[in-house]
C-alpha cells in the first residue's frame, strides 16, 4: 500500500497547461462543483494555487473549482502540478485532498468515496480506507458488512494492509497453521522467513515453533478472539448520530487546519483571513498541552479543568451548530 499522501511531497514542479487539453475530475463530489465557490474563487484577484492533474489521464485529481474559475474569466492556460501513478491512486489521491482544504465533501459524498476505494482496495483495512475517506473506522466496517456479498472479492479477503503498509491476517489461528506447516518442511528457516511466508509477526511465528517442539497444537486452545483495534468501541462522547466517528484523530487537527489555511475563499479574502487569526488563536494541539502542563500546581489544575471543560462545552456547541448548517445545505 502506498502512502498516497506522500505521492505529491516535496513540493513538485508546476507547469502552465492549455485547459482545453484536461478532462474533467472523477471527482466524489455527487453533485458536481458548487457554482457559488467558482464565482467567488472567480472574483479573487490573486493568483489561485496550482491544480493537481493526473498525467496519464490528463484528468483532474484536485482543483475542479479553481478550473471552472479559470474558465469563468476565459483563460486559456491554468498552472497544474503532475500525479505519476495509476487512475485507483489518482481518486484516493483526490479524496484525500478534498478532505483536508478546499470545499469541504460531504458526509454522503465521503461515504461513496469510501465504497469506490473499498471496492477498488477490498485488501485495505477499515482505518486504512477511514483515513483516506475522511470517516471513522466503525463506519467504515458498518459499510464492509453491508457490501459484503454485494462487492467481488470482499469476503476472500483473508488480510488486510493498514495504514503503515503491514499485513495483518483477519484470523491468526490460520496463519499459525500455515506457519506449523511451513515449518515442518522447513525446519531450519529463519524466524522472518517463516513471518514473512505466511503473513504473521515473527514473535507469533516463535510462539508457533515452541508449541510445535512441545508436541502442542500451534493454536492455543483457549485462544479468545477479540475484536481488533478497527472494531472497538469509540469513546464515550466521541460518536454521534449522523457524525463520523473521531473523524478529527484520524485526519489530524494539524492537517485540518493547515487544510483551512491552503483555502482560497479563506486566505484571499478578508473575511476569511479574519477566521482564520480567530481559529489558529484557539485550536489546541495535543502536544502543546503537554509543554506547558508540567509544574502546574494542583489549586491551577482544578481551576484550570473548569474552564477547559466550559471551554469543550462551547466547542460542541459550534460543532452542533455547523453540523446542522451543512446539513441543511445537503
Amino acid at each position: 500500500m502506498k502512502r498516497l499522501d506522500l505521492l505529491v511531497g516535496g513540493a513538485p514542479p508546476t507547469q502552465f497547461v492549455p485547459i482545453k487539453a484536461l478532462r474533467p475530475a472523477d471527482s466524489p463530489r455527487l453533485n458536481g462543483e458548487d457554482f457559488e465557490h467558482v464565482q467567488m474563487l472567480a472574483g479573487v484577484e490573486a493568483n489561485l494555487p496550482p491544480i493537481l492533474v493526473h498525467r496519464q489521464e490528463m484528468r483532474v485529481i484536485d482543483g475542479m473549482h479553481r478550473l471552472r474559475a479559470a474558465q469563468l474569466r476565459n483563460e486559456e492556460h491554468i498552472e497544474v502540478q503532475f500525479f505519476e501513478g495509476s487512475e485507483e491512486e489518482a481518486f484516493v489521491l483526490g479524496v484525500k485532498a478534498n478532505i483536508t482544504h478546499g470545499r469541504p465533501l460531504s458526509l454522503s459524498d465521503r461515504t461513496n468515496a469510501a465504497e469506490r476505494i473499498m471496492t477498488m482496495h477490498p485488501g485495505w483495512s477499515d482505518r486504512a480506507i477511514a483515513t483516506a475517506a475522511g470517516l471513522g473506522a466503525r463506519t467504515v466496517a458498518n459499510l464492509r458488512r453491508r457490501l459484503s456479498g454485494v462487492v467481488e472479492d470482499l469476503d476472500d479477503v483473508h488480510a488486510r494492509t493498514g495504514r503503515d503498509g503491514r499485513v495483518r491476517p483477519l484470523d491468526s489461528a490460520d496463519g499459525r497453521l500455515r506457519a506449523a506447516e511451513y515449518i515442518k518442511k522447513n525446519p531450519d528457516a529463519s524466524l522472518r522467513v517463516i513471518a514473512r511466508s505466511v503473513g504473521l509477526s515473527a514473535a507469533t511465528v516463535r510462539d508457533v515453533r515452541q508449541r510445535v517442539e512441545r508436541g502442542e497444537s500451534p493454536v492455543p486452545l483457549n485462544r479468545v478472539r477479540r475484536p481488533s483495534k478497527e472494531q472497538l468501541p469509540v469513546p464515550a462522547g466521541m460518536a454521534r448520530e449522523g457524525v463520523p466517528n473521531a473523524t478529527v484523530d484520524l485526519i489530524g487537527i494539524e492537517a485540518l487546519v493547515h487544510g483551512l489555511k491552503a483555502d482560497p475563499s479563506l486566505r484571499l479574502t478578508d473575511s476569511g483571513r479574519r477566521l482564520l487569526r480567530w481559529i489558529l488563536t484557539k485550536v489546541l494541539v495535543p502536544q502543546e498541552w503537554q509543554e506547558v502542563s508540567d509544574g502546574l500546581p494542583p489549586h491551577a489544575a482544578y481551576v484550570l479543568s473548569d474552564v477547559a471543560r466550559r471551554c469543550a462545552t462551547e466547542w460542541q456547541r459550534v460543532a452542533d451548530d455547523l453540523e446542522q448548517r451543512t446539513r441543511n445545505m445537503a
